[in-house]
């Protein structure tokens, strides 16, 4: 299917195809925006089906960077990169190169970080053929790994939604239901227990519950039935699409707030069906800002502390899309999509003028 007809095109800037024989390394990169500055998104790495859903991936996740970025206030644009190929098994020092030869063919347009399948060494190959890269640690630059970050911002959007429905952000005596305790999910996880919430975990990794259990006191479940357990606080940190036809009707938790990316399955048919079940939703691109927050820190040179406070806003931001979600009786992630495309636009007006 050609790029322009594809479904989730939605008139972005470039898509660049890439790849290399000598390595096997082949890849792409999409910008979506760059209205609000160079557009950054992570490199993702994963054995996709084809071609057509690694092109679908990246056309998805650059939009969403776009109102990541916008929501976050942020200096960047949205675009993202992936890498087909499993990372298990296919990953090499070349083929990082030779996709880091890639991002600097882009000459400054797209900065790249980190996302599923890769790693801090990663990073460091990659920026050995490109300057085009940050989100790892770098001698005398803030920031580093996003995920301590990515996990303050989910604890405060949590504190955020639940003053949004009790009048209080007091966090004890509440109980959370965290979906993967990986290093977002632990790092959240322990937030909220120093604030005084029980924990109900689950993981398919069973190394990482076993150590939210031994830690953090957490009671462990399936990771298949952990969305209806009885929580007040729902928090998916895992993969995406977990709100869908069969689990949306079974929550208990009167919020759904978390770090993992996606979280509607279908937006236009399920953001809805959880507002319609008086379920208070935290859009998954807003609460989980906090790592992009970090990367742009380090990429404009912000101090910890300023990185540490744009993303405590975070929560202040969720509050104006529960209000206003509220006053329109809309879905929360479409009052944030519009908030963001409001704030794209304004910039374009502003360019112009």
């Amino acid at each position: 299917m050609p790029v322009f007809e594809m479904p989730d095109y939605d008139g972005h800037e470039e898509v660049a195809f890439f790849a290399d024989k000598a390595t096997g390394y082949r890849g792409l990169i999409a910008i979506h925006d760059s209205t609000l500055g160079p557009a950054c998104g992570g490199t993702r790495m994963w054995a996709y089906a084809d071609s057509t859903a690694a092109l679908t991936d990246a056309l998805r996740l650059s939009r969403g960077m776009s109102y990541k970025n916008a929501m976050a206030e942020l200096p960047l644009g949205g675009g993202k990169s992936v890498i087909i190929g499993d990372a298990r098994t296919q990953k090499s020092a070349a083929v990082m190169r030779a996709h880091g030869r890639a991002v600097e063919q882009m000459d400054g347009r797209y900065v790249t970080a980190m996302d599923v399948g890769m790693t801090e060494a990663d990073m460091e190959t990659i920026a050995s053929v490109t300057k085009h890269v940050a989100g790892y640690a770098q001698a005398g630059k803030s920031g580093g790994d996003p995920s301590p970050m990515t996990a303050w911002g989910v604890f405060c959007g949590i504190k955020a939604a639940v003053a949004f429905v009790n009048g209080s952000d007091d966090m004890k005596g509440l109980t959370v239901a965290i979906q993967g305790v990986g290093n977002v999910g632990y790092d959240t996880a322990r937030h909220l227990k120093e604030a005084g919430a029980s924990l109900i975990v689950a993981d398919v990794n069973e190394k990482n519950v076993a150590r939210a259990v031994e830690t953090l006191g957490a009671k462990a479940v399936s990771p298949d039935a952990i969305h209806a357990e009885g929580a007040d606080v729902f928090a998916p940190c895992a993969l995406g699409a977990i709100l869908n036809d069969k689990t949306i009707p079974e929550i208990k938790a009167r919020i759904v707030a978390g770090g993992a990316n996606n979280q509607l399955a279908r937006p236009d048919v399920h953001g809805p069906a959880v507002t319609a079940r008086g379920i208070l939703y935290a859009p998954d691109y807003v609460i989980n800002g906090g790592g992009i927050i970090r990367v742009c820190g380090q990429i404009y040179d912000w101090t910890d502390a300023d990185i540490r406070a744009r993303t405590t806003r975070i929560g202040a931001t969720l509050t104006e899309v529960f209000a206003a979600a509220k006053l329109e009786s809309r879905p929360t992630h479409e009052v944030a999509d519009r908030i963001a495309r409001s704030r794209i636009e304004a910039a374009k007006l502003k360019k112009a003028a």
